[in-house]
């Protein structure tokens, strides 16, 4: 699916925690609650998945880039919520509403930014801590400014479980010992510690992260959606697999996108042009 340039558009999510600038073809949701670091609440997450829903219907949008205002990515859970005055610490109503929000609100959320219908970027601005971090492994690519540093804050600090699909991604992409350390130590990762684990594609000096980005995003928005989403699912579940089972499933892949891109990626190498995927 071919998605070209439009034109440039700035709009306010209906909770007023998100905002969503289209231009040229990119897709930039920024988090809007600087004053605690864009800490999450239920209204943030929605208005990300709105964003990026609308995102999504945009045809002429190729990639997706999330990002933070501020100082900050994002905090993680805004505490207030949970343990603040106004926070409910009744036994059981209390970590009732804790998990009615992760699955009307956080985990819709979650899904949608994996499950995206273009790629995605995380353009990681600041510190990424407790969900934040979630919500930065959850992107396909990640890029962050030297200054940002990521902190699994769930268990030493918090007393629960990495969440936002965080013991998903942590092990893929750094594997268990340094997953479980970072879950149970809960110890400040600097960018450039987190480029050298894997944990994200790239750490640049600050004043190139809007460089590094416009980089990435250059290459991802003229491409083809559907190849790209067949890319994620095939590299994230090929662990499961054995190595005769993943050449079926490249196979498969490759039954519907040859005929869909190949054509015309071949002629346009042919042709020395960029391809016009459908």
């Amino acid at each position: 699916m071919h998605r070209g340039r439009s034109v440039e558009t700035m709009m306010e999510m209906p909770n007023g925690t998100v905002d969503l600038e289209v231009a040229n073809g990119v897709a930039t949701i920024t988090l809007n609650r600087p004053e605690s670091l864009n800490s999450m609440n239920n209204h943030l997450m929605d208005d990300i998945r709105t964003a990026i829903e609308t995102a999504e219907a945009d045809e002429s949008v190729g990639v997706v880039v999330l990002t933070g205002n501020g100082r900050g990515f994002c905090s993680g859970a805004d505490l207030n919520t949970v343990g603040g005055p106004d926070a409910d610490h009744g036994d059981d109503s209390g970590s009732a509403s804790v998990t009615d929000g992760m699955d009307d609100h956080f985990n819709p959320t979650m899904r949608a930014i994996k499950n995206c219908a273009v790629p995605t970027v995380a353009r990681i601005n600041g510190v990424a801590a407790g969900g934040g971090l979630g919500l930065a492994l959850a992107c396909d690519i990640a890029v962050a400014a030297d200054s940002a540093f990521f902190v699994a804050t769930f268990g030493p600090k918090l007393g629960i479980v990495p969440d936002l699909g965080s013991t998903w991604s942590l092990p893929q992409k750094v594997g268990v010992a340094r997953a479980r350390a970072m879950a149970m130590l809960g110890e400040r990762i600097t960018a450039r510690q987190a480029q050298d684990w894997g944990l994200i594609y790239s750490a640049v000096a600050d004043d190139e992260l809007d460089v590094e980005v416009e980089r990435v995003t250059a290459i991802l928005r003229p491409t083809s959606g559907e190849a790209m989403q067949r890319i994620r699912s095939s590299l994230e579940s090929a662990s499961q697999r054995s190595f005769s089972e993943q050449l079926d499933v490249e196979r498969d892949h490759q039954a519907v996108l040859i005929p869909m891109n190949m054509i015309e990626g071949a002629a346009a190498f042919l042709e020395k042009r960029a391809p016009r995927f459908r």
